[in-house]
């Protein structure tokens, strides 16, 4: 079981949640300029370490808010 620290209402049990993907993910400035190849890589290419990554979570099942945090990939452990 995973416990996630919501910001605003302490740590929850993972089901509480929903996954956002990794953070720090920028929209294209220029969107209407990229091609299929670049957006695919956009839509669907993420990092996937083994170890630290950022990510954005839902409290989805509480608060409602999302927020990011950093969970080791390998451990499951938040890191902040």
């Amino acid at each position: 079981m995973l416990l996630i620290p919501c910001p605003w209402c302490g740590d929850r049990d993972e089901t509480e949640f929903h996954y956002g993907g990794q953070a720090g993910v920028s929209y294209p400035a220029r969107p209407a300029d990229l091609s299929d190849e670049d957006w695919g890589e956009y839509l669907f290419v993420r990092d996937n370490p083994k170890g630290p990554l950022a990510e954005r979570w839902s409290h989805s099942a509480g608060c409602r808010r999302w927020f990011s945090i950093t969970r080791n990939t390998a451990t499951n452990e938040i890191v902040r």
